[in-house]
């Protein structure tokens, strides 16, 4: 058989079963597909319309199927054929409200926040242009530890800085190694890795604003711009 006749099958065959005479409901209606269904659906489940939002009956509706074959939380008859289906099939059952006198009264979860930022000089931390950890930064790096441990802890947020020596490049390198090491360190101080997350600003968050302009002399502009090469640690969970 042809596409073109096996098309006209099809049609023809559509056309015998007839259409409900109900479109209350102008939605998809998707059938649980159990029993035998008393409307045309295609692959999805869902009850085919004409042109006119009317339902296609097949040969084995009745008033019956309609009420009774499922469509989700009502029958398939709600969507197609709402002026045979009662009314008091199509509407969600009313849950009776709880009798008051029995309701017990239930405190949320009382839960306090706790919140660290430490600001850790990073030239402390490290030597000048380096990310190797120094002797006193991992003493530092141990308190931080602590007061995580004192959490019941969701994150660890690490952001290096530097100041606006070298290009924005190098930089921008330098904040986000300098964070790595100190992500590292304290992953062995017993912090969960995954609870720490890292970044690098490279010089693009300065404190020192515009006090350094005048200064003139490298040794002296590396010593004024000292508080932007720095290292943020956040600390945040619940105590």
């Amino acid at each position: 058989m042809t596409k073109y006749n096996q098309k006209l099958f099809a049609l023809a065959a559509i056309a015998s079963i007839g259409l409900s005479a109900s479109t209350a409901f102008a939605q998809d209606v998707v059938v649980d597909g159990q029993g035998e269904i008393p409307y045309v659906i295609d692959s999805r489940n869902v009850v085919s319309r004409n042109g006119t939002d009317l339902c296609w009956r097949t040969g084995y509706w009745t008033p019956a199927a309609a009420e009774t074959a499922p469509a989700g939380e009502f029958p398939v008859g709600c969507g197609c054929d709402s002026d045979i289906v009662p009314k008091d099939k199509c509407e969600p059952a009313v849950v009776a409200a709880p009798d008051p006198v029995e309701e017990i009264a239930v405190q949320p979860e009382q839960r306090v926040v706790g919140q660290e930022k430490v600001r850790l000089n990073a030239d402390f931390l490290f030597d000048f242009d380096q990310a190797l950890l120094k002797p006193d930064g991992r003493t530092a790096l141990d308190d931080v530890a602590t007061q995580a441990s004192q959490l019941q802890l969701e994150v660890v947020i690490v952001t290096g800085h530097s100041d606006r020596l070298g290009s924005d490049v190098y930089n921008q390198r330098l904040s986000e190694r300098r964070a790595a090491a100190v992500k590292s360190y304290l992953v062995t101080r017993g912090i969960d890795a995954s609870r720490i997350y890292t970044e690098g600003k490279g010089r693009a968050q300065p404190v020192t604003g515009t006090q350094c302009a005048s200064v003139r002399g490298r040794k002296d502009l590396i010593e004024c711009l000292q508080p932007d090469r720095r290292v943020d640690i956040e600390i945040i969970g619940t105590k």
